[in-house]
């Protein structure tokens, strides 16, 4: 049998979230801004051999640890991911979800960090290319100088997200 796919919608203080979650992890976060064809189209061609079903445990423990990270009291998210992409892209991926809850990287640290240090435009567009933001937390990659840079889920969600982040750290002192 192959991969069973569920996919859902979330309200988050951003607006509406789209995800999809096979058995063993989640597969892809949609924000708000993105289209919903885009986020169709991405299934397709990614998962288009998925089993689609209405329902998948994952499901269920996505919604929780998402409004509790938007509650402000959950700094890492305990579900498993599932990104699907090059060797590069999954390098890249890794050293942003190894950001550390309130902290930030430049677009040139993560370069490093994913063992291509010269590679900055690259990882600006593997960067870009994240399926799950939130869980791979791409919204704490900045550009040189502490300048935003670009975010899939729009430069407002950026700083929404890094706002919520910085306030619940500062809860803490």
């Amino acid at each position: 049998m192959g991969v069973k796919l569920s996919t859902t919608v979330v309200e988050t203080p951003l607006g509406q979230v789209r995800a999809a979650v096979t058995e063993s992890g989640v597969a892809r976060i949609a924000l708000p801004r993105s289209s919903g064809s885009g986020f169709a189209g991405w299934l397709r061609n990614v998962y288009g051999e998925a089993e689609r079903v209405p329902w998948l445990p994952l499901v269920d423990k996505l919604t929780q640890e998402l409004g509790e990270y938007f509650a402000g009291k959950r700094r890492e998210f305990s579900l498993p991911v599932e990104p699907r992409g090059t060797e590069f892209q999954c390098a890249v991926w890794r050293a942003i979800a190894a950001i550390p809850y309130g902290e930030t990287l430049t677009y040139a640290e993560v370069a490093r960090e994913a063992g291509r240090k010269s590679a900055v435009r690259a990882t600006g567009t593997a960067t870009g290319a994240n399926p799950i933001p939130i869980l791979i937390p791409c919204h704490r990659v900045i550009a040189a100088h502490g300048k935003l840079g670009g975010f899939s889920g729009g430069l407002d969600a950026k700083r929404r997200l890094l706002a919520l982040e910085r306030a619940a750290t500062a809860e803490l002192i």
